[in-house]
């Protein structure tokens, strides 16, 4: 079972803009499915599809959509081909704002960054996000092809990551997360590559 995530921070920091709701934490083999080196874009983007379950009344009652399922969507869409359905291929950005539009009707922003180094010049776009919206937000890159969750930014210098890479039981409480390296403070820039770019994605869906 997933860990459910009811209060990312555990300190009060005027400085940090963060994601605000509920969420589930999705990493390799959560499900018994294993998908490690080539699943995390599907973790992290069940992670966004957990938040958007707990906002929208309307998809209360709906489940987090299986790595299959996701695939088989991908296909009904023609964006991929048969052969995509129970494959080891992965997912990134692009998917996953398919995939929220799709089951959810939520509209997502692409936002790209054209190396590590320049991560620093859009920090105040991701607080104005989580000021703005609440949701978290999936980073992908090139180099670094490394799925992440973004769930918030601190003084626009560091963003705190939730790793989907963590293969072992689900955790049973957030401190022992929080203890973890698979939730995390990155500093900016010095934690990314300064060769990759990155794609993030950011939903358009506010959390009241």
């Amino acid at each position: 079972m997933s860990l459910k995530i009811d209060q990312v921070l555990d300190e009060i920091d005027d400085t940090i803009d963060n994601v605000r709701g509920i969420l589930y934490f999705y990493h390799y083999n959560c499900d018994e499915q294993d998908d490690r080196g080539w699943g995390c874009g599907y973790r992290t983007l069940q992670t966004l599809c957990s938040w958007v379950i707990n906002i929208k009344q309307e998809y209360s009652s709906s489940i987090v959509p299986s790595i299959t399922k996701i695939q088989e969507i991908l296909v009904n869409l023609e964006d991929k081909p048969v052969s995509f359905i129970r494959s080891n291929q992965w997912i990134g950005t692009c998917e996953a704002t398919m995939i929220l539009s799709q089951l959810y009707d939520v509209d997502c922003k692409i936002m790209h960054i054209s190396n590590g180094g320049d991560l620093l010049n859009y920090m105040s776009l991701l607080s104005k996000h989580f000021r703005d919206f609440g949701s978290p937000v999936m980073m992908g890159g090139d180099a670094d092809a490394a799925s992440k969750c973004i769930l918030a930014v601190r003084s626009n210098k560091q963003l705190l990551i939730l790793d989907p890479h963590y293969s072992g039981p689900s955790f049973t409480a957030i401190n022992k997360l929080r203890e973890s390296t698979y939730l995390r403070w990155y500093n900016v820039p010095n934690d990314f590559i300064s060769s990759s770019f990155y794609n993030l994605c950011l939903p358009q869906l506010k959390k009241v």
